[in-house]
């Protein structure tokens, strides 16, 4: 990555700040504290975040009989309301929610964000339309030339997400994939490393074949570059576009360091709001 040698002078209190940053990995230096510090700031206001909220919840019923998945009570917030505030504190304001079944719902919860101290734009994905492509499509006019975060809505998780964002950009990976470690990770799409770099990715491989525990977590940083490259009939992310990008070197995984919970089926539902510590 080009750059360009600048000299310039700070109060001594900045500078003290600066060096308190410094722990010789995350932040090798000076220079890296200032360049990351400048990053956060502008990248922040031109990175939009994508949530998924269209699925129905079947696993989560009766409780999404009458109620969206993302509204699901833990701890006196709905689901999406954590996620919200999990954003707006990596310092991301511009969000954009893919609706589909009881969006009204969430629309008429969260409004236009400003409650929360962010801004909302919905998309509403309609029909029997169904996977993470087909709703990653619908919001293609809202994305714009910068990378954009994706985050699965029934996923409760305590991310970094500037980290993540400058994780992604050093890598110059077309995707970054969000992992983290579970038990039995046959449930989810199972993740091969080598480094950074993902290697093999395996949706909901066979219980018989012990890949590896890593997983991927449901949050992801994309150049928009990607968005030109998925077919109308993608089935998802997952399924066809991921393996693929595995396979070329264009995949890259990035450690989650905190709490994470799928909140897709009444047990794991069940397991967040005993463990979920916020």
């Amino acid at each position: 990555m080009e750059r360009e040698r600048l000299t310039i002078t700070l109060k001594k209190e900045i500078v003290n700040s600066v060096d308190r940053m410094i722990d010789g990995a995350k932040i090798r230096n000076r220079s890296h504290a200032i360049e990351y510090l400048l990053s956060k700031n502008f990248f922040s206001k031109k990175t939009k975040v994508v949530i998924l909220t269209g699925g129905k919840g079947l696993k989560l019923r009766p409780f999404t009989y009458e109620m969206p998945k993302a509204l699901l009570p833990i701890h006196g917030k709905p689901l999406l309301q954590h996620t919200i505030e999990n954003i707006a504190k990596s310092g991301f304001k511009d969000i954009i929610i893919s609706t589909g079944y009881l969006g009204n719902k969430i629309k008429e919860y969260f409004k236009d964000g400003s409650n929360f101290g962010i801004r909302i734009t919905y998309v509403e994905h309609k029909g029997k339309e169904t996977g993470t492509s087909r709703a990653l499509l619908k919001v293609k006019k809202e994305i714009e030339e910068s990378p954009f975060i994706l985050w699965y809505g029934d996923v409760l998780a305590d991310v970094d997400l500037f980290d993540m964002l400058d994780f992604h950009k050093s890598n110059k990976a077309l995707v970054t994939i969000g992992i983290t470690s579970v038990e039995k990770a046959s449930d989810w799409g199972v993740v091969n490393l080598k480094g950074s770099n993902v290697i093999n990715f395996t949706e909901r491989p066979s219980k018989k074949i012990s890949i590896s525990h890593l997983i991927n977590a449901g949050v992801y940083v994309i150049e928009p570059e990607l968005l030109d490259h998925i077919p109308r009939n993608s089935k998802g992310l997952e399924i066809d576009i991921l393996p693929k990008l595995a396979q070329k070197g264009e995949l890259s995984g990035y450690s989650l360091c905190g709490q994470w919970f799928d909140v897709g089926s009444l047990v794991n539902y069940e397991k967040a709001v005993k463990e979920w510590k916020k």
